[in-house]
């Protein structure tokens, strides 16, 4: 594959214009050389600092539907599951993860449900967890670079990168069940009003999702403009089909004192444990609220929680508890609540909600893998920019299609949102508990919060997120199993990419050249000198790139002009324009031209060439040629790597984005020259 084979700097050990190096992201589309002005600039939505201008109302509308659809969805199917019951030789037998419809039962649960949407969500997430952000950025890699002295080696810290590395791994379990759950619970909606389009559900289900997986290429942008309207219509539904029910059981209320969670567990302890594994669907979808800080700033996102999302919620919920008191045991109380003429209406807006709150996992998933690349975690994937004005709105075909695979795969396997609630739990809890710790250890090295201050706090969120992990784990033969398998592929995937190029680059360092060396050979011999610009991609911005050595060698010819240029990524969302390029004059026709770049950024090669003659490095298109090394990599060298992860970072180097469509270089303007590397 294409690649340049630079050894890594000391300080960012993959190297950049390497495989897995600085990570710059896929290219614009088509752009050849624009202006200066279209040289990858971000267009930050991170944090406040990119929303001070803008007004609160559109953005808190926004964050509906992108940073709450999923949680608002929830009220489907979360309280089915704490009453679910399936049929066993012909009787409604309660599930193993469930509880009998009672008094006592109903408001324990409705408790349990408040305060884990007050204690995990308000008090954690919003108020708390929303702080850690990476100029403006938030998810889990935004706060895995926060942590300092990721690359020390300490043992400490080197457990908190990998769990964070796990956890995000998670997150990509979560972006593979909620389109799967979500639509489904919806196109369910169909059984109340009528049997006989029981056997259509799952059908139904599979082509909404093949549609909503198609129509990613194009671009969510015009859609993204109605979600956010759509959710408040939504949202406002659920408070009224909410309040109709407990005005006929006002008592209800009661649940939110947290003495009927206590007498529920001092009732019978095992089984209070057990529920907590279907009362974590109340808050899936919490760790969105993170994930998309950098869309629309903290503040937005906790307007739209406290003024609409949190209140329509716990109504909702309430109101399903006071129809199982007033009518004992149903199927779906959510669907119960709703008036027979409205079922048809209702199933279209709940499959529009539905498809809102997987849009918003699809796109999380697409911006979580061009993190994952831009730090060195994943091999190059194809980025594709689908609005012109905003860098966040990206589509990644690998993705995409590896998402839609993994979720018609749960929806033909699975058949129903009951058996799909089961897998669910695992890799929501599971990347909840993760997040606390590595937010609490950020906390503590690199804000220096004493001991005293992080540590009851890490406590307190870990007293919620343990317990139903623990909960959920007793699901994993149930399909607990799914996530956790689907998290541990990842997690191998990307300790074992990051191990490799580390390896790779510590391979090229031991053959490096110094520049100067170079220079002054060619000084000596005066090697011919053709007309035009050649560039070399190179990782170490301080060394020779072995490809040059390579080109030397073997064509015994130099361009005119010789651009060594390393794409170095920093560990935030953006980098300042002022800071963006450098460019050295290295004398005897040779630059050395370095570009920093954040993780959210597009780097774009012929574009920064562009940017670059502001700094008086003129090369123009049609003279400009780009020498990339092709490496071969071999298995039986020294290094310390397991012989299977040695085969496992050859086979996908060997089948990642090449560099040409990955650093948006022209293909006609590419020359590569291959060589054996033996790890």
């Amino acid at each position: 594959m294409s690649d340049t084979p630079q050894a890594p700097p000391a300080a960012q050990p993959p190297p950049a214009g390497v495989e897995g190096g600085p990570k710059p992201e896929a290219p614009r589309p088509p752009a050849p050389a624009p202006a200066p002005s279209a040289a990858p600039a971000p267009t930050p939505g991170g944090g406040e600092h990119g929303h001070e201008h803008k007004k609160l109302l559109p953005l808190a509308i926004g964050a509906l539907g992108v940073v709450y659809g999923d949680i608002g969805t929830s009220p489907l199917y979360a309280m089915q599951e704490c009453f679910a019951k399936k049929e066993i030789n012909g009787q409604l037998v309660t599930s193993p993860h469930a509880m009998d419809v009672s008094h006592d039962a109903v408001l324990g649960v409705l408790s349990l449900f408040f305060w884990s949407l007050t204690m995990v969500v308000t008090f954690k997430y919003l108020l708390f967890i929303t702080r850690a952000d990476n100029k403006g950025e938030g998810g889990m890699f935004a706060l895995l670079a926060l942590v300092p002295g990721r690359e020390s080696g300490k043992r400490t810290t080197v457990a908190v990168v990998l769990a964070g590395l796990l956890g995000a791994s998670m997150l990509f379990g979560e972006g593979v069940i909620t389109p799967a759950i979500s639509v489904l619970s919806a196109v369910e909606g169909l059984g109340v009003a009528t049997h006989a389009l029981d056997q259509a559900v799952v059908p139904i289900t599979f082509a909404i999702l093949v549609a909503l997986f198609m129509v990613q290429k194009r671009g969510t942008g015009g859609i993204g403009r109605v979600f956010g309207p759509i959710m408040v219509v939504w949202f406002i539904t659920l408070t009224i089909l909410g309040v109709r029910a407990i005005l006929l059981n006002p008592a209800v209320l009661e649940a939110a004192n947290p003495v009927w969670a206590l007498r529920l567990f001092s009732h019978d302890p095992w089984h209070g444990f057990v529920i907590l594994g279907a009362v974590v669907l109340c808050i899936t979808g919490g760790e969105a609220l993170y994930a998309d800080l950098g869309h629309f700033g903290a503040r937005p996102i906790r307007i739209a929680w406290l003024v609409m999302v949190f209140p329509a919620l716990l109504i909702n919920y309430f109101g399903q508890g006071a129809y199982l008191l007033e009518n004992g045991w149903v199927a779906k109380p959510f669907w119960a609540l709703v008036p027979g003429a409205l079922v048809y209406p209702m199933v279209g807006l709940a499959t529009a909600a539905t498809v809102i709150a997987s849009q918003a996992l699809i796109s999380g998933s697409f911006s979580l893998a061009r993190q994952a690349v831009q730090l060195g975690y994943l091999p190059r994937v194809t980025i594709v920019h689908t609005s012109e004005r905003n860098e966040g709105q990206i589509f990644v075909p690998e993705v995409n299609q590896a998402l839609m695979v993994a979720c018609l795969t749960l929806v033909v396997a699975f058949r129903s949102s009951t058996a799909l609630a089961a897998a669910y739990g695992i890799a929501v809890t599971g990347t909840m508990t993760i997040t606390s710790i590595v937010f609490s250890y950020m906390a503590l090295r690199n804000w220096k919060w004493p001991l005293w201050r992080v540590l009851p706090l890490g406590l307190l969120f870990l007293s919620f997120d343990v317990p139903f992990f623990s909960a959920n784990l007793l699901k994993f033969f149930d399909g607990g199993w799914f996530p956790v398998a689907l998290g541990i592929t990842m997690f191998t995937l990307m300790t074992t990419w990051k191990r490799g190029r580390r390896e790779l680059g510590e391979r090229f360092n031991q053959s490096l050249m110094p520049i100067t060396a170079l220079l002054e050979d060619i000084e000596a011999t005066k090697p011919y000198r053709v007309r035009g610009t050649a560039v070399f991609m190179s990782g170490n911005p301080d060394g020779t790139p072995p490809v040059l050595l390579h080109h030397l060698k073997h064509n015994q010819v130099l361009h005119r002009q010789v651009v060594l240029l390393s794409i170095l990524p920093m560990e935030v969302p953006y980098v300042p324009k002022d800071e963006r390029l450098e460019v050295k004059d290295l004398g005897n026709g040779f630059y050395r031209v370095l570009w920093r770049t954040g993780f959210m950024e597009t780097p774009n090669v012929p574009a920064i060439l562009v940017a670059a003659r502001e700094e008086g490095l003129v090369a123009e298109p049609s003279t400009t040629s780009y020498f990339l090394g092709r490496e071969t990599l071999l298995t039986h060298g020294k290094s310390t790597m397991m012989r299977w992860r040695k085969t496992v970072f050859s086979f996908v180097s060997r089948n990642a984005l090449s560099a040409t469509s990955y650093f948006g270089i022209p293909p006609g303007r590419v020359v590569e020259l291959g060589m054996q590397v033996d790890l």
